[in-house]
């Protein structure tokens, strides 16, 4: 309900001739009691650093071992690129601003945020669902085993430009970041703006 309210106000501003940028406010929406801050600090921070070490490992172990450089691992380094790049560039910035107790980044950071966190998901589970249809067409065609790394290399690509497809609008002025009362993430239809605020703010 104070979501709405708040969103409700700021449509009110903007009919009124208020801009987005002039509307961005760092205040939050909810709030936590510091002690929650610091709980929400500790899960993020595991994940960033637990997230970040074993996909390095990853990443260290197929370029240190050639037998691993298959086609299907493409995929799967793929995804292990894409959950790395979330723990350096978005999780690094929630975390800092929980053991803050505040959003730190201002309005860019949270078009940031929502960009890095949208795309490298996207990815991810992107890359995971041709993973899935890959093993699936291996069991049928069990014995149909060809180094071909061109469809491989295709698929990730186009993971990447479907994700860019999805996530990058919001960047060059075509729709925006919004918060919806939690975390910031592209408004994906017009329709949403009752439950989204142009703010990180995720307490």
């Amino acid at each position: 309900a104070r979501c709405g309210a708040a969103a409700a106000a700021e449509d009110g501003a903007d009919s009124s001739g208020r801009r987005g940028a002039e509307a961005w406010s760092d205040t939050p929406l909810e709030r936590l009691s510091l002690g929650g801050h610091r709980v929400v600090s500790v899960f993020l921070g595991s994940i960033m650093v637990l997230g970040f070490l074993n996909n390095l490992l990853v990443l260290v172990l197929f370029c240190r071992f050639k037998t691993l450089r298959t086609p299907v691992n493409m995929l799967l380094l793929n995804i292990s690129v894409s959950d790395m790049l979330v723990c350096v560039c978005g999780t690094t910035l929630s975390f800092a601003s929980s053991l803050h107790a505040r959003w730190l980044y201002g309005r860019r950071g949270c078009m940031w945020y929502g960009f890095v966190n949208s795309c490298f998901g996207i990815v991810s589970l992107m890359s995971l669902s041709v993973l899935s249809y890959e093993r699936y067409s291996t069991l049928l065609v069990y014995n149909a085993r060809v180094s071909d790394y061109r469809k491989p290399l295709l698929t990730v690509g186009g993971t990447w430009l479907y994700s860019l497809l999805w996530t990058a609008p919001p960047l060059i002025g075509w729709s925006k970041s919004c918060a919806s009362c939690r975390w910031c993430s592209p408004r994906w239809c017009a329709t949403c703006s009752a439950g989204c605020r142009t703010a990180w703010s995720p307490w």
